[in-house]
């Protein structure tokens, strides 16, 4: 088992928690959908943080791939990954094996818990920026990687996401939530592309 191999079984565990709760948390208001009004500010915000996940996990691969084997790394996974998990645990409101009591309202749900969610995504991406940032200064490989698109998407994804949390202004947190969205699916398109014009993959031996 390499260095890298071994810190991702760690850190994709860990990743994949965070996917787990917010499948199971849609499956659990989803088995209560008679006492809950959905909305989609909620969906929403499930989708884009399963997607900063997704995205997480491919820049593990770029970022790590050639990092040795050391504990700090290990506990670097372990603060983003838990940082995540704690986002994707509030992302739906909780519902007991009993069922809820009172109505649910999953928009308004997203306006108690948007603050706590989207600082969470902030953190983890915050983290990873400053480990990829010091990878640039003393690596020539990956000031390579350091390509204006880049800074232009993380400036994106910034303003985006901080609007989303602290805008006082409702329909400008909607407004940023669908544009760092829409965002997110426009670099899994661009992915899709890439992958169409190399043709795919080759068919197993």
């Amino acid at each position: 088992m390499s260095a890298f191999e071994f810190f991702f079984s760690f850190y994709g565990l860990l990743l994949g928690l965070s996917v787990a709760e917010l499948v199971g948390g849609f499956a659990r208001v989803l088995h209560e959908r008679h006492r809950i009004r959905f909305g989609w500010l909620t969906p929403m915000l499930a989708v884009f943080v399963a997607m900063d996940v997704a995205t997480f996990w491919s820049q593990a691969w770029v970022i790590f791939r050639g990092a040795p084997f050391n504990l700090s790394l290990l506990f670097l996974g372990l603060v983003v990954a838990a940082t995540f998990y704690v986002a994707a645990s509030v992302t739906f409101p909780p519902v007991t094996a009993e069922g809820v009591s009172d109505r649910i309202d999953l928009d308004e749900h997203f306006w108690a818990q948007r603050r706590l969610v989207f600082t969470c995504v902030m953190a983890a991406n915050a983290i990873v920026a400053l480990v990829f940032s010091g990878l640039i200064a003393v690596n020539a490989g990956f000031a390579d990687l350091a390509t204006p698109r880049l800074w232009i998407g993380m400036l994106i994804f910034v303003v985006g996401t901080a609007t989303a949390a602290f805008a006082p202004w409702r329909r400008v947190a909607v407004a940023a939530l669908l544009l760092v969205l829409v965002y997110s699916a426009w670099n899994v398109a661009r992915s899709a592309a890439s992958l169409i014009a190399a043709g795919g993959w080759s068919p197993p031996a």
